[in-house]
């Protein structure tokens, strides 16, 4: 799998937003992270689908990447999707019937996917593994930027690869919550390809080059493992 850095507009500054997300994908982001809160299934609130149409507008081209934590998604699935995410992942703790919506998004032009909370067993995804896109491993609380990436997240990451390699199935895994410089060569050799990072790209410095390094350290700690 490729190893590719997706910048999480969380912790961008929402009054530069475009030109934020601009700058994250010139420095070597390869799709963009966007964060759906609703105040009731985590406690913040952030974007809806206006925003996420107006970034599009920006950003014509680039990967969106949905990451739904609210209550009810499948009414707001539609609409997301007419907004212009490529990938929308859902929770699985927030689907009564995971499969169903699973098969919603796919059926609005957009990559499935699923997201399980630090609480979750990765044993809880076995039976939709074979139709989604990618899992997200989240590797703090839901709901806050900034937090301290939880260890034993790894042992989630390995054990998604173990069974990816085990079942021959292709879904990538996704890693997002605290992922920075001394915790992002762990992530990868522990076996994520797609690697959520917010405050590391956009909290301080020069975003072209947070998210250069960022990516660069990834792929060493790729080379290493190699």
């Amino acid at each position: 799998m490729t190893i590719e850095l997706a910048p999480s507009i969380l912790s961008a500054n929402f009054a530069r937003l475009a030109d934020d997300a601009k700058a994250a994908l010139e420095g070597g982001g390869t799709v963009l992270h966007l964060d759906v809160m609703d105040g009731h299934f985590v406690p913040n609130i952030t974007i809806g689908p206006p925003v996420v149409a107006s970034l599009r507008k920006a950003l014509p081209d680039a990967v969106f990447d949905c990451h739904l934590m609210i209550e009810n998604p499948d009414g707001y699935i539609p609409a997301f999707a007419d907004a212009g995410a490529n990938w929308i992942s859902v929770h699985q703790e927030a689907c009564v019937h995971l499969h169903r919506t699973l098969q919603l998004i796919e059926s609005h032009g957009c990559q499935p996917a699923v997201v399980i909370n630090p609480a979750t067993p990765v044993h809880t995804l076995d039976e939709v593994l074979d139709m989604v896109h990618h899992v997200l491993v989240m590797s703090v609380n839901p709901g806050f930027g900034g937090q301290k990436f939880i260890r034993n997240s790894l042992n989630k990451i390995s054990e998604l690869a173990n069974e990816r390699e085990m079942r021959r199935l292709d879904f990538r895994i996704e890693v997002d919550g605290g992922v920075a410089l001394d915790t992002i060569g762990d992530v990868v050799r522990a076996g994520a390809d797609l690697l959520v990072a917010g405050n590391a790209v956009f909290g301080k410095g020069d975003i072209r080059e947070n998210a250069r390094k960022l990516l660069q350290t990834a792929r060493s700690a790729t080379a290493a493992h190699a």
